[in-house]
């Protein structure tokens, strides 16, 4: 979900435009991300039949699971792409309802689901007014005891690249002030809008995300980290075709995921807080 500025809304528009969501997770540290995400919520959330609002829900990669999994499932995502996916994937034909809608303003009642995911709105809302408006809706929507599950890209998500990625001098000159800026800053802005960089986005320090949780009133915070130091693989597709090595990297990360020295070198992060 973007700030509410015409530019900022073109940006990240044309950004998922291009149409990469729907199978950045199969490859790569994308699939790494995705095998840990659905780890954690296979812990986190309520055991299914329960009802889970998916808020950014992209492609439905994760929506899908659930509904796999016996969960009912309402979707909803700011981008018209995404939410032509979502309709037209059978796949996703038991969803509940498919929604084109903002984070800060859901179109679901007070209380009436058990749990809500919002694994991409808070990266968008640069705003932390925003990201408060978000959170707030969530737990709105979310019933007394309900979870709510909130993902985050850390500030050293791209900094980490520069030990695991070589890129040429042109590259470099152009992407070295936008992964210092964000690391300073917590701010994300691709200038040119070159494709293979990110569009606009906040990156969070792991206490930053605790804290927007536990301010938007939620008890229990805890922040997971989702890749973990697998960030620093260089060639994150031939550890995971390695079936030993595979389980051990994911043996590692479950070990470490909530480790305060390390969270910060994720390149994503899930905060689960408990409504109250």
């Amino acid at each position: 979900m973007p700030d509410a500025t015409p530019d900022a809304l073109t940006q990240i528009a044309a950004y998922y435009a291009q149409d990469r969501e729907h199978d950045r997770l199969t490859r790569g540290l994308g699939l790494i991300e995705f095998m840990r995400t659905l780890e954690l919520l296979s812990r986190l959330l309520p055991p299914a039949p329960a009802t889970v609002l998916d808020v950014g829900a992209g492609a439905g990669v994760y929506a899908r699971e659930l509904l796999r999994a016996g969960y009912a499932v309402h979707a909803l995502d700011a981008m018209p792409g995404h939410v032509k996916r979502l309709r037209a994937d059978p796949a996703l034909a038991g969803l509940s309802s498919v929604t084109l809608g903002d984070a800060r303003t859901l179109p679901y009642p007070d209380a009436g689901a058990d749990a809500a995911l919002l694994l991409g709105p808070l990266y968008h809302l640069t705003d932390p007014r925003d990201r408060a408006r978000a959170l707030a809706e969530a737990a709105r929507a979310v019933r007394p005891g309900g979870v709510v599950l909130a993902a985050a890209i850390t500030r050293a998500a791209d900094i980490a690249w520069d030990f695991t990625k070589e890129g040429d001098a042109l590259d470099e000159a152009y992407a070295r002030p936008i992964r210092e800026h964000t690391y300073r800053t917590g701010r994300h802005h691709n200038p040119e809008h070159r494709r293979g960089h990110f569009t606009d986005a906040y990156y969070h320090h792991p206490h930053e995300l605790a804290g927007e949780l536990t301010g938007a009133g939620f008890r229990d915070v805890s922040v997971y980290a989702v890749e973990g130091p697998a960030a620093l693989l260089r060639d994150p597709d031939a550890a995971m075709r390695d079936p030993a090595r595979r389980e051990g990297i994911l043996r590692a990360l479950r070990l470490t995921e909530r480790d305060p020295a390390l969270l910060g070198i994720s390149p994503h992060l899930l905060a689960a807080g408990v409504r109250a």
